[in-house]
């Protein structure tokens, strides 16, 4: 793969002329907007033609062969933070921090509404909540399905958020990003490369959960699939890796965070209720998330987690999650990434 990277001042006329003499060579030229400039991927077998060819038209700056196996998700591809606008004036990347809340998963509109205006007053405005529920046993609660997507959209434009939830089935991408604002691959899928190809082709934006046995590398590779299909509106959220030990459901990997800062221009993020599996462990590693740079945190709010359907005993309780957001800040402002909340 070689990225085409284009000049300041460049014109769209440029733009285009770079993607048809790609196309002469079936290469396929794959659009990367920065805050600066632009930068053209060109997707294929760049054995078929030199780098000299491109760096001749005009409006090109330079041209670089990438060789990492994670090309377009690799820093070597572009330097500056990729930014996920999700809308409504709410991102994701760069210099600041935000918090994704909400219920394991959509039980009833009363359970839903009544977290969602807990993480409302708080400033939050991306709702989490599954509708589609992969559980390990088959027998467990699987979520409400569409009606639980409807209720998430319907209670998130209520009260000005957005949405982010699991996509499980590529029959049904079409489906959950009509009533979501981001879509979420979970860590059982990270691998399913059918899916990420599918929601690399929806072109909304996708939080991509590292899997439970996975490594750094096959973690951006996984991004890579959506990446390649054009999507680059990719968040990464790391949840936690299965090891030896057993006093939490998983390991969470802080490290991962600035290593991966180093490697990609994707955003990360940290899921703690997942890898804690107790609420009285997730707020601690919350915290512990954001001050390791990471660009925000995804947690678990329930206002009667006893009577949850799905992960209870992890989700934090409307005093607690208050106090976490209360403790965020000054974890934010200590390392100069402000967290953003909204009034």
């Amino acid at each position: 793969m070689m990225m085409v990277i284009m000049k300041r001042d460049a014109t769209k006329e440029d733009m285009s002329r770079v993607k048809e003499e790609a196309k002469g060579f079936k290469l396929e030229p794959i659009e990367m907007p920065g805050e600066e400039r632009v930068i053209i991927a060109l997707k294929g077998d760049e054995r078929v033609v030199t780098t000299g060819r491109f760096k001749s038209l005009p409006g090109v700056a330079d041209v670089i062969p990438v060789n990492k196996k994670y090309k377009m998700a690799s820093r070597d591809t572009k330097w500056a933070d990729t930014i996920v606008d999700i809308g409504g004036g709410i991102k994701v990347g760069g210099n600041h921090q935000v918090i994704m809340a909400g219920p394991c998963a959509v039980e009833s509109e009363k359970q839903l509404r009544d977290a969602a205006e807990v993480v409302r007053k708080q400033g939050v405005r991306i709702l989490r909540g599954g509708a589609y529920k992969p559980r390990t046993s088959p027998y467990a609660f699987q979520g409400l399905g569409l009606e639980g997507l409807k209720l998430l959209r319907r209670v998130a434009d209520d009260l000005d958020m957005k949405v982010v939830s699991e996509i499980m089935d590529v029959r049904k991408v079409e489906e959950v990003a009509k009533y979501t604002d981001i879509l979420q691959v979970g860590s059982r899928n990270m691998q399913n490369y059918d899916l990420l190809l599918e929601v690399g082709k929806c072109k909304k934006p996708v939080m991509l959960k590292r899997g439970l046995g996975s490594t750094l590398e096959e973690f951006l590779l996984a991004a890579e699939y959506i990446l390649s299909e054009g999507n680059t509106n990719v968040i990464l959220c790391e949840r936690g890796i299965r090891t030896f030990e057993q006093e939490v459901r998983f390991s969470i990997n802080l490290g991962a965070v600035p290593i991966l800062k180093g490697l990609t221009h994707l955003p990360i993020i940290v899921d703690p209720s997942h890898a804690m599996g107790r609420r009285e462990y997730v707020t601690d590693m919350a915290l512990a998330s954001l001050a390791s740079g990471s660009h925000g945190i995804i947690v678990e709010v329930h206002c009667e987690p006893e009577k949850a359907l799905c992960d209870g005993p992890q989700a934090l309780t409307p005093e607690l999650f208050n106090d976490l957001v209360v403790r965020a800040k000054k974890i934010s402002d200590a390392i100069d990434m402000p967290l953003v909340l909204f009034p």
